[in-house]
């Protein structure tokens, strides 16, 4: 079963939980068990998985990665958004996820984050549950 978010970000860093949109896709599928695969193709975005409880962890790794990728180096991609792509692929374009009794199975804390790093922007998020 594949499903899509769209996802509208006002920021050209952000992280935005989308963690109860998945787990409303997940249910309404009907799966049981299997896995289910939060894939961003976009070459500036990801997507990742970690605390969700705290903001500021959030605004942490925004910041690290500004400070270690910078926005104004004298980058060679002449469209002004190198940094994006880098840190986009620092973070990756996919998370995989453990379905059980119909649900994702996160850590207590754990959330699940689309990161924009080129916004603001509308994005798409692709679902996949692969039933077993």
């Amino acid at each position: 079963m594949l499903g899509k978010l769209t996802v509208r970000t006002g920021r050209r860093n952000e992280f935005l939980d989308i963690t109860d949109e998945v787990r409303k896709f997940v249910r309404q599928s009907g799966v049981e068990s299997g896995i289910l695969v939060v894939y961003v193709p976009h070459t500036t975005a990801g997507v990742t998985i970690n605390e969700g409880a705290d903001p500021s962890v959030r605004a942490d790794i925004i910041n690290y990665l500004n400070d270690y990728v910078p926005e104004n180096r004298p980058y060679r991609h002449l469209e002004g958004n190198s940094d994006s792509h880098i840190k986009a692929s620092l973070i990756g374009s996919s998370v995989n996820l453990i379905v059980e009794g119909g649900d994702i199975v996160l850590g207590t804390w754990q959330s699940i984050f689309f990161c924009e790093f080129d916004g603001p922007r509308t994005r798409t998020v692709y679902l996949k549950i692969v039933p077993g």
